[in-house]
């Protein structure tokens, strides 16, 4: 890391270590006077920030682990083989931040294994807890990978690569099961969550939208992971990612405006009001605006613009699952839900401590390719790009006005104008 990345990065830590801080009070609040003392949880709001952000929200912001996999075991779309190994650790930390949150949401924590012994056929929360276990499982077998060839353990890592293929069809099911299962959950209260978010294919748009923010975040955090370790970004691969979430999101957005003009609620949007500004937020914010941004060309050329398209994405999915768990009751019930401090505090720092074990996970197990691999991935790309836009190719290290990065590669913002 250079001087610069390390005077920027002071502020952050700071920042860090005061969440972590702040959340260690209320951790102490939440399990010595309980959820009263420590949240604004009520009969109305049952499920707060706790639920809205740290498990509905962090299940699909982890998602890109099951789909990037998916697309190079199962599809063998060896392309994206570079960002397979980073998607599926930040879906394992990610996971992590989510039994994280429910410990904190529970009444009762200590109980987290009643489910997968106390059988109940009949309640989604069983399907979820079962699926959320299993795959976490999954993924800890998937990221074992890392460790063993860490440490060189070759016996045990060629049995976790010839179990690769049925890991990740067990990935891909668990992962459809309990992503769709998430939006069963809210199907259980008819009448108490709006019109604009209660739908009978709520299971089918919470899967569709997690797919597809998932490579919104694998976007995102593959520009983040070059930044904090010097890295190259693997702008060819992404730019395929890019194609992916257009597509998706092109799906969600098809399946979201025909499923309310079907039930005949499109009339709930007017006139503008609390729920109608928030629905077509997440609309333009976290659907329309990234779909068109994915679709251009010149921005998947440009690794600036794709990360900040791909920040706006999973903004917008934020506020899509906040507003399924949080304004569609605020409405619904004509009363208002604010978060205390405490509850603010523990998310802050949930996300704190998955950043940090992301990022000494990444620093210290071989997560991504080398560099010779991929400069030369990334050459070839430059070449296909620039024949295809008709430009003279650029020689090895050289941007199109001769300027050279600190590392003497080409700047990838220079070398792809937007």
């Amino acid at each position: 890391m250079n001087a610069s990345l390390r005077i920027l990065a002071r502020p952050w830590r700071l920042i860090g270590w005061l969440c972590v801080v702040a959340g260690l009070v209320a951790t102490y609040v939440r399990f010595t006077q309980g959820l009263g003392a420590s949240t604004n949880l009520s009969d109305d709001f049952p499920w707060g920030l706790w639920v809205g952000f740290d498990v509905v929200c962090g299940v699909g912001l982890a998602a890109g682990g099951f789909t990037i996999s998916a697309i190079v075991y199962i599809f063998r779309f060896e392309k994206y083989r570079p960002i397979a190994k980073p998607a599926v650790l930040a879906a394992f930390v990610g996971y992590l931040m989510v039994v994280g949150g429910l410990l904190f949401d529970l009444g009762h924590p200590w109980r987290l294994w009643h489910p997968l012994v106390m059988w109940n056929h009949h309640s989604v929360m069983f399907e979820v807890s079962w699926c959320v276990t299993l795959y976490t499982i999954v993924l800890t077998l998937e990221v074992s990978s890392l460790v063993f060839e860490r440490l060189k353990w070759l016996r045990a890592l060629r049995r976790v690569h010839r179990a690769i293929l049925p890991l990740t069809l067990a990935a891909v099911l668990l992962s459809m099961l309990h992503q769709s299962s998430l939006g069963s959950l809210f199907l259980l209260v008819p009448g108490r969550l709006h019109a604009l978010w209660y739908s009978p294919i709520l299971p089918l748009q919470f899967f569709i939208s997690a797919m597809a923010v998932g490579c919104a975040m694998t976007i995102v955090e593959s520009n983040l992971s070059s930044r904090a370790f010097g890295r190259s970004v693997e702008a060819d691969v992404l730019s395929g990612v890019a194609k992916i979430a257009a597509a998706l999101l092109g799906v969600y957005l098809v399946l979201r405006v025909g499923d309310l003009i079907v039930r005949g609620v499109i009339t709930e949007l007017w006139p503008l009001n609390h729920a109608s500004l928030f629905f077509l937020a997440e609309i333009f914010l976290g659907t329309i605006i990234p779909m068109v941004l994915f679709s251009m060309h010149r921005i998947r050329r440009n690794t600036k613009w794709l990360y900040h398209s791909g920040q706006l994405a999973v903004v917008g999915f934020v506020v899509a699952r906040l507003n399924v768990s949080i304004t569609g009751f605020e409405v619904a019930a004509g009363k208002t839900y604010v978060p205390t401090w405490m509850e603010f505090a523990v998310t802050a720092m949930l996300v704190t401590i998955g950043i940090k074990v992301f990022y000494l996970a990444a620093k210290h197990l071989p997560v991504f390719e080398d560099d010779a691999d991929a400069a030369a991935r990334s050459r070839r790309w430059r070449a296909e790009t620039d024949r295809q836009d008709g430009a003279p190719a650029c020689a090895p290290g050289a941007a199109r006005d001769g300027s050279l990065d600190q590392r003497g590669k080409a700047s990838d913002e220079k070398l792809l104008p937007i």
